[in-house]
């Protein structure tokens, strides 16, 4: 029988009400919901992880995240289908509860970074977390959410990063101000996003190592910026990188989206840096 079967039960609305952010506020503490993002916490950082929930059908199925997080000392607690259901309608029979990572612009720092993603104003929870997903897969070494960026912890960005929330540092609540002064003072060149920009990605990419006069060179320590969905950057932050660049469009699209120009943009620098 599983441990818990009361879909009512006070552990369960709980856990539920971390899909808010007064309750994450309140308790410093977060879901993860599913497979993959449950298996990439237990794996890559158990000490945030304080319990974690699953039915039995997900116990039986993912053995793997079962064996490790026994391995990690992390309470595991059965439920019935309608509890998890009840904890969230994502959980895919799993349901991890994590206290809040707490990165910093120090920690970043401290990684001698050679890639970084800043997000400046982004409010949709789903870009927010897709391009940290595309940070990760380009060997980003940190995110930064700056200004009055969406929440990191909303459930929608967590379930977006499919797990890479886990596998770097993302800094939240971050000012613009300060994440300059951290990266000049580390030498890093900021290059703007925005589809004006006089900078073209493509001719950059052509003179990596040998840029010209007034061109940036992709293959130096780089922190890319991205603005909101909307409005781009405003052109008092554009104005402060070093320089402002745009993805080339070929074909007869108005624009992308800020998640596609920005997996574009780290994967130019990515492969310039190699």
């Amino acid at each position: 029988m599983p441990e818990l079967i009361n879909p009512r039960a006070e552990r369960v609305r709980s856990v539920r009400a971390l899909s808010g952010r007064s309750a994450r506020s309140r308790t410093g503490r977060f879901l993860v919901e599913g497979p993959q993002g449950v298996r990439e916490a237990v794996l890559h950082a158990p000490r945030l992880v304080r319990d974690l929930y699953l039915t039995q059908a997900a116990a039986d199925r993912y053995t793997e995240i079962v064996d490790a997080a026994h391995d990690a000392g992390i309470t595991l607690r059965t439920g019935s289908d309608e509890v998890l259901d009840a904890m969230s309608p994502d959980a895919q029979g799993l349901v991890a509860v994590l206290d809040h990572p707490r990165a910093s612009l120090e920690d970043v720092a401290a990684r001698d970074p050679r890639l970084v993603a800043v997000l400046l104003n982004v409010r949709d929870p789903g870009n927010a977390g897709t391009v940290i997903r595309a940070a990760d897969a380009a060997g980003a070494d940190a995110v930064v959410l700056a200004g009055e960026s969406v929440d990191v912890l909303n459930p929608k960005v967590v379930r977006s990063t499919a797990g890479s929330l886990f596998h770097l540092p993302v800094v939240a609540g971050a000012s613009y101000d300060d994440v300059l002064g951290t990266v000049r003072g580390l030498g890093m060149a900021v290059l703007a996003a925005d589809g004006v920009g006089p900078h073209d990605l493509d001719d950059l990419l052509d003179v990596v190592g040998a840029p010209g006069a007034g061109q940036p060179d992709l293959a130096a320590p780089t922190v890319w910026v991205f603005g909101n969905e909307a409005w781009g950057l405003r052109p008092e932050d554009r104005d402060r990188a070093d320089a402002v660049v745009r993805v080339p469009i070929r074909g007869r699209a108005e624009s992308l989206n800020l998640a596609t120009a920005a997996t574009v943009c780290l994967y130019g620098s990515a492969r310039a840096q190699r």
